[in-house]
């Protein structure tokens, strides 16, 4: 349980700070870095099914038409979202992005009553409710949607639903979508070279470690993620999953500095009431089905 814990908060923690490692790469076009981060990605995830000998089970994955369409789809919605996380780093929207992070699980409730026809508590409708205004008030008093906040949450909750219909583990699954990825990439790159845009001859030694390294850092939280899932409490997991974009806001305020007017610090407000009316919800529902299993038991 203890290492579970770690290991769940480490995962998060390095989310967090992943504005940090995405912004050592302004300096190259964004697709460039989409299409390096989907080749190192496949690399690390194509060595580690070989060092736990089950690319088998990937093949599995593979044959089944069904859940290889499905697997298809995800790798279209990931690619989009590390492309839109990617452009949101680079082009200084840190916070718009972690506000992406701190709506997505209540995208991704909204998403399971329109697709799975879910019921929804009253709580979780309250929460929807004050996301939804606080989205609204954004919206009016800057002028603009926050689509960035809104494309992240979408397509890392389709994301999720994707996952959820298949039966694979989360790495297998990850590996076929970068399996499905891999040669269109390696076709982009190799066009991108001849047209004079290839990187790891003309890149710094820092750019090319990260570039290389993206790959790492794709992988090594989603599997401390993927062990610790099978060990931690859902209410806890629901607790710690926003430290990810507290940390992502917190560098946008603190570290790469901002803009944060009243305004949106006002509709971020509105928000966040939801956010914790939904985690609140969550963990006293949680702890009241473990006490009538535990009073069961007795």
């Amino acid at each position: 349980m203890k290492s579970g814990v770690f290991q769940v908060f480490c995962a998060y923690i390095v989310w967090g700070i992943s504005p940090v490692f995405w912004k050592g790469l302004t300096s190259i076009a964004v697709v460039d870095v989409l299409g390096h981060r989907a080749l190192w990605t496949f690399a690390v995830l194509a060595i580690y099914q070989v060092i736990r000998s089950s690319w088998s089970t990937v093949y599995e994955v593979i044959k089944d038409v069904h859940t290889f369409c499905i697997e298809v789809t995800a790798a279209l919605l990931i690619s989009s979202n590390w492309l839109i996380w990617i452009w949101a780093m680079n082009t200084d929207r840190v916070i718009e992005g972690s506000l992406g992070y701190f709506i997505t699980p209540l995208v991704s409730v909204f998403i399971g009553v329109v697709f799975l026809g879910e019921s929804l508590r009253r709580y979780q409708w309250l929460a929807i409710a004050f996301a939804s205004i606080g989205v609204v008030w954004l919206t009016l008093s800057l002028g603009s949607l926050p689509w960035v906040s809104l494309l992240l949450a979408f397509t890392f909750g389709l994301y999720g639903l994707c996952k959820k219909l298949v039966g694979c583990s989360a790495i297998d699954g990850l590996t076929v979508e970068a399996s499905v990825l891999f040669f269109p990439t390696l076709i982009f790159l190799i066009l991108r070279a001849e047209t004079g845009h290839e990187l790891l001859g003309t890149a710094s030694v820092t750019e090319i470690f990260l570039l290389v390294g993206s790959g790492v850092f794709t992988v090594c939280p989603l599997l401390l993620f993927a062990n610790a899932a099978r060990q931690v409490p859902l209410s806890v997991i629901g607790i710690v999953q926003y430290l990810s974009p507290t940390l992502n806001f917190l560098l946008g305020i603190l570290v790469y500095e901002e803009t944060f007017d009243f305004p949106k610090l006002l509709g971020y407000l509105i928000i966040w009431i939801g956010i914790v009316i939904f985690a609140a919800d969550g963990f006293w529902l949680t702890r009241r089905s473990t006490r009538q299993f535990i009073d069961g038991e007795k």
